[in-house]
């Protein structure tokens, strides 16, 4: 059997059984706003683990730091640290706070315990919003790429098959949907891994020091060193990934979708510490397609061009499945996400008598504006996709410190509850501390000055400006 037609039906079989947990799922779904957004708050620890592990690993996993390692070698793997690393930091210093609570977006959190502001609230919607929708348009636009690598089709009809498919079964489903379609992919993705990094690092025989010799013997061994990296752009390029990473709400999502703060925070934990390993051999593959081919014209084309050359049918046949997975998962993961928080954030603040069945119809109709729109981007619009892209490094810059100083500046010494403003930042601080932080992180300045000026501004504003009201009515989970 050819491999274009064992890609065809492995992508038929598992949009089958996704489009079936979806229409099995939808009346969980359906019967409230909570339940289509964070399944009530109700999800054990193995549906967590996985939905975590396979929302991490997207295509952009698989192929975009394998082209960065292409590309610039080792110096890809402290941004992999930071932006992998941070969902272990995430377990452990922000889960367990997280699984203690049913919001359904960080905006929220961050507007019920911090700060009280509907414009803080959807100015922070907007900015994670935009992260998720430019991570469905990358997902789906990856996936068509390898698509027409292993099967020679136009990328484009594919890209709207793949993006039809998950739109049609998160808008069923909602975070139902994604959850059990994730713990299906999410065990693909690491049985799948290893057997694709044995076949990957065959060709070094699974040596650093033979990698790095073959690097110099291609004129590269440049990329397998971090000594002449300057301190500054290793350190720039971890907190760009950690800070990005700590304002993204699929995982903000997930631990208020746990049962517990246990569960959230071991579900990230496990989920974190095998990002780190598999990410890492990612960037690494790369390296090994510079040492077999060092002319590449583009460096997109370095884990398909060493998947087409390098190793058997069955084995293509297995990466395919993986990359698939993987894809789709992030996909969904993130335009539930997206469709969650402008409902939650944009809408609910500003309408707030909606009832619940109003508020998931509105859920499922941007569902499906939020993936038609990320199709047209990944098909039409890669720029789109890049000035979305930047929200990534907005949000590190301007969120995130604002959220730091809020949850380490608190009015008293009380652990923090559902329905009790505990800290000393004012509406005005948190705007504008989200509003510079964002601009300086997009300047020449970089998101270490962008995070730095976003928290100092915070403060000072917030030392000589009005606070709110702080009406009080905890409604925690269980720790």
């Amino acid at each position: 059997m050819s491999l274009t037609a064992i890609v065809w039906i492995i992508t038929i079989v598992f949009c089958g059984i996704f489009l079936w947990i979806s229409v099995k799922v939808k009346d969980s779904a359906g019967q409230s706003f909570s339940n289509y957004a964070i399944a009530g708050g109700t999800l054990p620890i193995y549906l967590i683990l996985f939905t975590d592990i396979a929302t991490i690993m997207g295509a952009g996993n698989f192929i975009g730091h394998a082209a960065q390692g292409y590309k610039i070698g080792l110096v890809d793997i402290p941004f992999v640290f930071g932006e992998q690393g941070s969902k272990i930091i995430f377990a452990l210093v922000f889960a367990g706070l997280a699984g203690k609570f049913t919001y359904n977006t960080l905006s929220e959190m961050m507007d019920d315990l911090l700060v009280r502001d509907k414009v803080t609230r959807a100015l922070v919607g907007v900015l994670t919003a935009s992260i998720m929708i430019a991570w469905v348009g990358g997902q789906g636009k990856g996936l068509g790429d390898i698509f027409a690598a292993f099967t020679g089709a136009n990328p484009i009809p594919i890209i709207m098959l793949f993006n039809a498919v998950f739109i049609i079964y998160t808008f069923l489903g909602g975070i139902y949907s994604v959850v059990w379609t994730d713990l299906m992919q999410g065990i693909i993705v690491v049985v799948f891994a290893f057997i694709f990094y044995g076949f990957a690092f065959a060709p070094v025989h699974f040596s650093m020091g033979v990698l790095q010799q073959k690097l110099a013997e291609v004129g590269a061994a440049n990329l397998g060193t971090l000594s002449n990296v300057p301190f500054a752009v290793i350190l720039k390029n971890f907190i760009t990934g950690c800070f990005g990473i700590l304002a993204a709400q699929i995982y903000w999502q997930r631990c208020f979708a746990a049962k517990d703060s246990g569960t959230a925070r071991n579900g990230m934990l496990v989920s974190g510490i095998a990002a780190v390993i598999f990410v890492s051999m990612t960037a690494m593959v790369g390296l090994v397609t510079k040492v077999l081919n060092p002319n590449l014209a583009d460096p997109n084309q370095a884990m398909p061009w060493l998947m087409m050359n390098y190793v058997p049918t069955w084995v293509l046949a297995v990466v395919f499945t993986l990359i698939l997975a993987a894809a789709m998962s992030s996909a969904d993961s993130n335009l539930n996400s997206a469709s969650i928080i402008l409902v939650n954030d944009l809408i609910r603040p500003f309408a707030p008598n909606k009832t619940d069945k109003e508020l998931v119809n509105y859920a499922k109709i941007l569902t499906i504006v939020v993936g038609i729109f990320s199709t047209l981007a990944a098909i039409y619009a890669s720029s789109i996709i890049g000035l979305f892209s930047k929200a990534y490094t907005m949000a590190g810059g301007g969120i995130v410190p604002v959220l730091l100083v809020g949850l380490l500046w608190k009015k008293t010494g009380e652990p923090f509850a559902m329905g009790t403003k505990n800290s000393r930042i004012t509406p005005w601080g948190a705007r504008l501390g989200i509003i510079v932080g964002s601009v300086i992180s997009l300047s020449k300045y970089g998101i270490l000055w962008g995070v730095v000026v976003s928290a100092i501004v915070t403060i000072v504003v917030s030392l000589f400006t009005p606070d709110v009201s702080d009406p009080v009515s905890p409604n925690t989970k269980a720790a």
